[in-house]
């Protein structure tokens, strides 16, 4: 199966959307992730954006590499997150848009599939933590239902979602932590860690 490329894309485009009103005070404010202003987010997004780029390159060449090196991905957060709003709108649009003209050169996709999913979510569910007027419920419906689908690792082993209902974006949003799940009906059941990527 071919990748979301075309998602992605348009996942990107809302990002871009969502950073053309912020100023350089907004950037500074706390996002919704305990511990990061907006500006650590959007700094993550785009060197995740680089660092998923470097990866492909290398692929295409035959070559393995690692994201990052032991203390890099945080240590480039902290150096980056303090730009101006700016300097972020470029970095988000020039990483996410290298990474898009990387992808459309791979024709090997097996080894590539999984990033593409990685950053579909990745871009959506930190658009939420951005709190700049995009919620869960502005999630694309195929995108909470891969979000459900990635995340039901979360719930216990032995434990099943057959009783829950509601809206698949709240239950997407209450998977990925970003909703409280009060819309839905059922026993929700504690939450074990996200799934490896």
């Amino acid at each position: 199966m071919t990748p979301p490329l075309t998602a992605v894309a348009e996942a990107h485009r809302r990002l871009g959307a969502a950073l053309a009103g912020l100023t350089d005070d907004a950037v500074r404010e706390p996002s919704l992730l305990p511990g990061w202003t907006r500006g650590h987010v959007l700094a993550h997004l785009a060197d995740a954006a680089r660092a998923r780029t470097r990866v492909v390159e290398h692929a295409l060449r035959g070559e393995t590499v690692a994201m990052w090196a032991p203390g890099e991905r945080d240590s480039i957060i902290d150096a980056t997150s303090g730009r101006t709003a700016d300097e972020h709108r470029v970095a988000v649009a020039t990483q996410a848009g290298a990474l898009e003209r990387v992808w459309s050169r791979v024709e090997d996709w097996p080894a590539c599939e999984p990033a593409v999913y990685t950053r579909w979510r990745e871009v959506w569910i930190h658009l939420v933590d951005l709190d700049a007027g995009i919620g869960p419920a502005d999630w694309p419906e195929d995108f909470a239902a891969h979000a459900v689908g990635f995340l039901r690792e979360r719930i216990p082993a032995g434990t099943s979602l057959t009783a829950t209902a509601g809206p698949v974006r709240d239950l997407a949003a209450w998977l990925a932590g970003r909703g409280d799940g009060a819309s839905l009906t059922g026993p929700l059941p504690p939450l074990g860690p996200w799934p490896t990527y």
